[in-house]
């Protein structure tokens, strides 16, 4: 299959504690792939080897059909974009200066960025009048989304999502979900979401990853995994979840 993200044999330690070892997988480009596991079995930590901020102590990682550099770390991270639960907006800027702020960094023409930004209002529903608002004005489920559009204003083929829609009530976070699928679908953007909600996981992605302990349990298409666990843990789980 494309690949996105390829790891092979990767370990990952902090003070001498290994989140987990000798960790292989190979994530599809162009779909959404959710990782699923347990507080504390090192699904940021993989998010993080992924976006740079931390590097591999043993293996090998490769992002976007390369290997992380070990220098030019921000050109490589503008190719990523990344969302967290709470949306992390700046409180002091409009929507429209959070949305755009990176594009007027990269030196983006008004008319490009002015173009940008309405698709994005467009694909995730949201009225252009929120852009002259601040954040603190805007539902938690507006925030979510104008955080969505500020992760994929530049446009990048991988976009990592740290469980955004967690802190969501349930009725407004299916509204995202619908919109979050229009939108990975339009821009052909390579997804992984991290989890520990198995429904959001099977209602969003193509692909699904098991963690627990330090490594992966199970992955492969979704349906595939569903229907057919590895193991009794994994089965009590979807039992229990679905």
């Amino acid at each position: 299959m494309d690949e996105c993200v390829r790891l092979e044999d990767v370990g990952k330690q902090f003070d001498g504690q290994w989140v987990f070892r000798h960790v292989s997988l190979t994530l599809p480009q162009r779909q959404t792939t959710a990782i699923v596991g347990e507080s504390g079995c090192g699904k940021t930590t993989l998010l993080q080897l992924i976006n740079g901020v931390v590097s591999v102590d043993e293996g090998v990682l490769s992002v976007l059909n390369a290997p992380i550099p070990e220098t030019g770390l921000p050109a490589f991270r503008r190719k990523i974009g990344y969302a967290v639960q709470g949306a992390g907006l700046f409180p002091h800027m409009t929507v429209q200066q959070n949305v755009d702020l990176m594009a007027r960094l990269e030196g983006w023409p008004e008319s490009k960025i002015r173009n940008r930004v309405r698709r994005l209002f467009e694909l995730m529903g949201l009225d252009s009048a929120l852009g002259t608002r601040y954040p603190y004005q805007l539902s938690g489920g507006q925030q979510q989304r104008v955080g969505l559009c500020r992760a994929m204003m530049l446009e990048p083929p991988l976009l990592l999502l740290d469980e955004p829609f967690s802190a969501i009530d349930p009725i407004t976070r299916e509204e995202i979900y619908g919109h979050f699928e229009v939108l990975q679908q339009q821009e052909s953007v390579s997804a992984l979401l991290v989890t520990h909600d198995l429904r959001e996981a099977v209602r969003l992605a193509q692909f699904l990853v098991f963690m627990g302990s330090g490594q992966i349990l199970q992955h492969g298409e979704t349906a595939t995994v569903i229907e057919s666990p590895a193991s009794e843990s994994i089965r009590r789980l979807i039992e229990t979840q679905l």
